[in-house]
């Protein structure tokens, strides 16, 4: 699931990260990109404290739909959009089965190791950062 974030930038500052549909869920960095991947982490932590408090996250808005909300019209013009995943740690992992070349198998454990990071370990980073990315 991927939200619409609105990416701001003033002169002389980082660039910000809101979401129309968290209102109070903010992220920054020192580059566009910087900013989305800490408006991942940002995302999941605004929707885990929701649903501790027993609130259910919305449903994704359109681009169009946030385009006309009239209460966003003052932020939306200096505004660009992006879209940022949410991506919940549900707890605990669970075993999947995935199928893979051995020689991009070979080449994943050894950067893991490089890494001091396990096989499952290693897939797990390098999918949040791709999701992040997007």
């Amino acid at each position: 699931m991927r939200y619409v974030a609105l990416v701001h930038k003033d002169k002389d500052s980082s660039y910000g990260i809101s979401f129309p549909d968290f209102p109070g869920c903010i992220s920054a960095g020192n580059t566009v990109d910087e900013a989305v991947t800490n408006a991942v982490e940002a995302l999941a932590f605004h929707v885990q404290g929701l649903e501790a408090d027993g609130i259910t996250a919305p449903s994704p808005r359109s681009i169009e739909a946030i385009r006309n909300d009239k209460s966003l019209r003052t932020v939306l013009p200096d505004a660009t959009f992006a879209y940022v995943p949410l991506v919940q740690d549900r707890g605990s992992a669970r075993r999947i089965n995935v199928s893979l070349d051995p020689g991009l198998i070979e080449a994943i454990d050894e950067a893991a190791k490089d890494r001091g990071m396990t096989r499952s370990a290693f897939l797990s980073s390098a999918a949040r950062r791709e999701l992040a990315e997007g």
